[in-house]
């Protein structure tokens, strides 16, 4: 009987134990080694704990942060191939999608989510060995040898396909570290420098930004490279003492990838993104000469927004009807472009996922490691990292899938 061993059971390996199973059937027999007490634990915690597994819009390759966009595009044709929702009403997932085409469980509960693949890995008879931690791979004639610890004892395991579904350095209070693409390098494989993707923004002068602790504005945000305009994000923006948070915030942070990253980024906040420059001019400096005894920024902005405003546009200690019409044009400018530098990313810990990885261009259309026949490599470990909104873990369960029903195809 060929023996499959699938590394990791976060969501690519729960999909890759589960598909090899499925397609093999009594032909393979697949064991998971899990060093967590239970798989799955990382996949609890996504989209705040309701799983935002997938994403309406997952096959476009502009979603995707990654060095090999060229190789990217073959792959996500693969996962295209395995019919990831067919896949899903075979185990009796029921979904729904919201307005922005994020797909979550019909329940809303990641727990939900997670129970379903644990309860598939044991209807189909695969072994789950939890609390193991995988040490080393190496080859072992025509097969693969594994090194793992368990229970403070070491064990060789052997087979002739194994999944590597490790994972990255993002969120270590899951249980990751990073192994995975060590193990990639130390197999000769090429790997793209990893840096902590979609996560908050450090400012370098954050001064202004500690009060706003807390605060949280609409607006919009964009990356700059001196005057070049990178790219912009719309939606909530969340303020905090070192810097700036929320979804539009992380998603620029895909965009620093250290060495095909900008030199020397900047981010400017637009809080009246609906508001042409001189429109909103025209606005404040009439609200401003106009209703003296309404405060000035009420029903406009929190008051501690606005002060902050008021301070990065050198205003401060002048009332609104003291200005003249460059210092409306300048705390419009503000408003409007209120720009910080200095930036660095937020560590792993803040980290949705990891950027960076095994580079695609190391893989074979199935997701089988070149030159390394049966040896598979899945999920966060690769340079593909998802914007927010279940395109990573589309990548997982896709990559997963693929690969499993390959490895219990191969001989």
């Amino acid at each position: 009987m060929k023996e499959i061993l699938v590394l990791g059971g976060g969501a690519s390996g729960l999909a890759a134990a589960i598909a090899a199973a499925q397609t093999g059937g009594g032909r393979v027999r697949v064991t998971l080694l899990e060093q967590n007490p239970a798989p799955g634990k990382k996949l609890l915690a996504t989209g705040n704990g309701r799983c935002n597994f997938d994403n309406l819009a997952s096959s476009e390759p502009g979603r995707y942060f990654t060095a090999a966009p060229g190789a990217l595009a073959g792959l996500l044709a693969a996962i295209d191939g395995a019919d990831l929702p067919a896949w899903w009403e075979e185990l009796g997932l029921l979904h729904r999608a919201d307005e922005a085409g994020r797909l979550y469980p019909y329940s809303n509960q990641a727990a939900d989510l997670t129970g379903l693949l644990l309860g598939w890995l044991e209807a189909l008879g695969v072994s789950v060995q939890t609390g193991c931690r995988v040490l080393e791979l190496g080859q072992k004639g025509r097969s693969y040898a594994v090194q793992a610890e368990r229970e403070g004892k070491r064990q060789l395991l052997t087979a002739q396909n194994v999944i590597c579904a490790l994972g990255g350095s993002a969120g270590p209070q899951f249980g990751t570290g990073g192994f995975g693409p060590a193990l990639a390098r130390r197999a000769g494989g090429r790997v793209e420098p990893l840096y902590p993707c979609l996560t908050p923004l450090r400012c370098g002068d954050a001064t202004l930004l500690k009060p706003l602790a807390g605060l949280r504005a609409r607006g919009a945000v964009s990356l700059w490279e001196g005057s070049r305009l990178l790219a912009r994000e719309e939606g909530e923006i969340q303020f905090a003492e070192y810097g700036l948070s929320g979804i539009c915030v992380m998603q620029l942070s895909g965009l620093l990838a250290p060495g095909r990253g900008p030199q020397d980024p900047a981010v400017s906040v637009d809080l009246f993104p609906q508001w042409e420059e001189e429109a909103l001019a025209g606005f404040l400096a009439a609200r401003g000469g106009g209703k003296p005894a309404l405060p000035f920024w009420q029903g406009m902005l929190d008051r501690r927004l606005g002060d902050a405003l008021w301070k990065a546009a050198g205003l401060s200690g002048r009332l609104p009807a003291q200005l003249v019409p460059g210092d409306w044009r300048r705390l419009t400018h503000t408003c409007k472009a209120w720009r910080f530098g200095g930036l660095s990313l937020c560590g792993w810990k803040q980290a949705q996922t990891t950027g960076g990885g095994l580079s695609l261009e190391e893989l074979e259309p199935d997701f089988q490691f070149r030159g390394c026949p049966g040896l598979y490599v899945v999920g966060e470990t690769l340079d593909c990292a998802g914007s927010c909104g279940g395109f990573n873990l589309h990548w997982a369960f896709g990559s997963g899938v693929v690969a499993g029903r390959s490895a219990a195809r191969h001989r």
